[in-house]
């Protein structure tokens, strides 16, 4: 029994010189795998962390934000501050993914916070406030993007299909107007600074 004390002392040592555990860090992410989560939480989602940080009440799969958009929010195809960027499915991202539009750096460059996209220290779910998207779309239409990616600290190689832009408030008409097409010159000749001296010939 006395010998037992030294032990049973050394144990008690030990469990109070154990580090504590760390806190867990608040997650962020983006709709790829539905609604629900397997991570330990906190663990969130992309579509609710755009609609608490734009007040756009949609629910349900990212992709659908688009379509649900229609009649109840304005709609088009400029990024703009407070707006949601709503991108297609694409690769392993079967439903989509939302981001809300923070600042706009230039005509090619926003900056986005968004929930989902980067695995952070090894774990999806993470915020990721004010990262970089930029316009990888020939036209400049923003129909493409390149996402800034955590674990390499630098834009995602993937070009990112997106539907658009939903923003606060109702719309005008009730209708975002057709995404705007590539000037016809453009698809009529390979040389369109050409086809432009050709017609001003004619004139």
């Amino acid at each position: 029994m006395i010998r037992a004390i030294p032990i049973l002392a050394g144990l008690l040592l030990a469990v109070a010189a154990a580090p504590a555990a760390a806190d867990t860090a608040i997650d962020d992410s983006r709709l790829v795998s539905g609604g629900g989560s397997s991570a330990l939480p906190p663990y969130l989602q992309c579509v609710p962390y755009a609609r608490q940080v734009t007040g756009i009440a949609i629910y349900g799969d990212a992709h659908t934000w688009w379509g649900q958009a229609e009649g109840r929010y304005a709609r088009g195809y400029r990024p703009k501050v407070g707006a949601v960027m709503a991108f297609k499915p694409h690769g392993n991202s079967n439903l989509g993914h939302v981001a809300a539009i923070s600042r706009i750096v230039d005509s090619r460059t926003v900056l986005v916070r968004h929930s989902n996209w980067s695995p952070i220290n090894g774990r999806r779910g993470q915020i990721e406030d004010n990262v970089k998207v930029v316009d990888v779309s020939p036209e400049n239409d923003w129909t493409e993007v390149r996402v800034w990616y955590a674990p390499i600290g630098a834009l995602g190689g993937a070009h990112w299909p997106v539907q658009g832009f939903i923003y606060p408030g109702k719309p005008a008409k009730g209708e975002a107007p057709p995404r705007p097409k590539p000037l016809e010159i453009a698809k009529a000749d390979p040389d369109p600074i050409a086809a432009l001296i050709k017609r001003r010939m004619r004139w």
